[in-house]
Parts: C-alpha cells; structure tokens; sequence
C-alpha cells in the first residue's frame, strides 16, 4: 500500500481520496472517524460544563425527554436528541440497542444471550445492558456476525 500526501492549491478544500478494491468495514470506520473527530459534545453535571470525547461513553440513554451519556463511573447531561447521537456516531462503533439506547461497542466486555431473542451486554465498566430483540440483527452485522438481509 501506499501513501500519498499531497498540498492543496490555496482556497481548495482537503480532500481524502481512497482507491482500493474493497473497503471494508475496519477501513469505513476509520476514515468516518476523522471526519467525526471534531464532533462537539457537550456534557453537563451539576454546575459543571464538561467536554466530553465520545471514545470514552459507554453509552447514551434516553429518560424523561433527557439525553445522558454515561462515562466509566459519570453520568452527564447532553443536549441532543437519541436520533441525533445515533446519525453522529453510527458510522464509528455505536449501535442502536433499545428505544432509548445506544451503547459504544467498544466498551462491550462480551454479550450473552437472553430469553425471547435478547442479548445482554456487559460492558467494561461492570455495567449490564439489554439488546433488544429488534436491535439484535443490526448488532450481529456490525460485529460481522451475520449477514445484511
């Protein structure tokens, strides 16, 4: 492979262009990951207004009309709707798992299954959470696991 790392005329704006004969996933994640790297979040606890790296939640959950992104042992108040978290980070390793979830599968210790087609994640911070049923598939073929229908 090579790397080539060219100046761009002044007013011309960065491009990345990648030729290969089939991307896959890894390299779709990381190439997404730059252009998300200036993501803003915001998080708030207390009277504290914190800037938060999205590397580091475990995951966001949906209560009461409010947005928590949920660190190793902090819980933090963002102001976006679950839907706009999802749209911002689905193309790194964030997935859906319930209504009201999305969960960092880097943070995912291992999964196990449940009753009636659920999963349960523990993550590495000891917590525990439910995949639902509907999320599962989409879980599966992101971790390569299972074939898109």
């Amino acid at each position: 492979m090579r790397i080539i790392i060219e100046s761009p005329q002044p007013n011309d704006e960065d491009v990345v262009i990648v030729r290969c004969a089939s991307p896959d996933q890894r390299l779709i994640s990381m190439l997404l990951s730059f252009q998300t790297a200036n993501t803003e979040l915001t998080g708030y606890m207390n009277d504290k207004i914190v800037r938060l790296n999205y590397q580091d939640v475990y995951y966001f959950e949906a209560n009461e009309n409010r947005v928590f992104a949920y660190y190793h042992s902090d819980v933090f108040e963002v102001k976006y709707k679950l839907y706009e978290l999802e749209e911002m980070f689905m193309p790194l390793d964030f997935v859906r798992c319930s209504k009201s979830m999305i969960v960092n599968m880097e943070k995912i210790e291992y999964l196990s299954p449940l009753f009636s087609g659920k999963l349960e994640a523990h993550l590495k911070n000891g917590e525990k959470v439910v995949i639902s049923r509907q999320y599962v598939h989409s879980l599966k073929v992101k971790l390569g696991i299972e074939e898109v229908e």
